[in-house]
Order: structure tokens, then C-alpha cells, then sequence
């Protein structure tokens, strides 16, 4: 389970170390791509495979689909490891994720986890502590 947040910084070469306790749990490769409130997802390779059928699953007919089908699989990246533990994060996805130097990367439980420039990180964090017992509230409404 990916769990905890740690940060990190690009080297030179535009090379991340993955914690290692993330390594252990991803076997030699796994993907990145784009994701919401302009971050990065990471997924094992089961995790994306799963992922990949429920975007495959949606309706090719719906116009919201098909934009969601095309951002996900357009900005995905399979990685594997160096001997260091890094991965090459490609220049798109640190664009779109506005990550130049520092990287916050932290664990979403079974099969993902995020990475976020540590300055955007760091402000959303903040904003979310602020408002942690309304999200909460606001959770009943979903079966929690």
C-alpha cells in the first residue's frame, strides 16, 4: 500500500528518486501520466491495466469520454528504474504539473500514488487543512 509523502528534488538530468518503500512495491516499471489540479498519478502496472479498461469502458459516443480518454492515455509514461531508484519524468509531464526542481510525492493506498511541484503541493495542503472537517462532513453524502 502506498502510503506517506516525501519529497524530493530533480537532478540535472530531469531524474526522480521514488521512495523506496514505493520502489518495493512497483517491480521494474510502472506509468505516469497526467492527472487532476494539474498533478501527476502513478500506477502500478495492475493498477493502470484496471484503470485502463474502466477508460476503455466509456462510451466512445460521449464527447466528456472521449476528452478524458485522450488527456489520460496522451500524457501517460511507462518508467522503469535506473540502478538508483530514479525515473526520467518527460518534459510534458513536467509542464503540465509546473514541477521544476522540488517534488512532493505521496501515497493514495492500493495501487497509486502522486507526485505535485512542492510549492503547488504545499499551498493545496494548507487550503485542505483549513477545510478538513467540511470535506469530511461533505464525505457522509458519498457512503463514508
Amino acid at each position: 500500500m502506498f502510503m506517506g509523502t516525501y519529497q524530493h528534488t530533480l537532478d540535472t538530468k530531469n531524474r526522480l528518486i521514488i521512495p523506496a518503500k514505493f520502489r518495493n512495491q512497483l517491480g521494474d516499471a510502472f506509468v505516469i501520466t497526467r492527472w487532476m489540479d494539474h498533478s501527476l498519478r502513478a500506477y502500478t502496472m495492475s493498477g493502470w491495466q484496471d484503470f485502463s479498461a474502466k477508460i476503455n469502458a466509456l462510451p466512445e459516443t460521449n464527447a466528456k469520454a472521449r476528452q478524458f480518454k485522450r488527456f489520460v492515455f496522451g500524457g501517460a509514461l511507462e518508467v522503469e528504474f535506473d540502478k538508483q531508484g530514479r525515473v526520467n519524468l518527460s518534459q510534458t509531464l513536467r509542464e503540465y504539473a509546473n514541477i521544476d526542481k522540488d517534488v512532493t510525492v505521496f501515497g493514495l493506498g492500493d495501487d497509486t500514488f502522486e507526485l505535485w511541484s512542492a510549492e503547488k503541493w504545499q499551498a493545496y495542503e494548507e487550503e485542505t487543512a483549513e477545510n478538513f472537517d467540511d470535506i469530511a462532513d461533505g464525505l457522509e453524502d458519498l457512503g463514508f
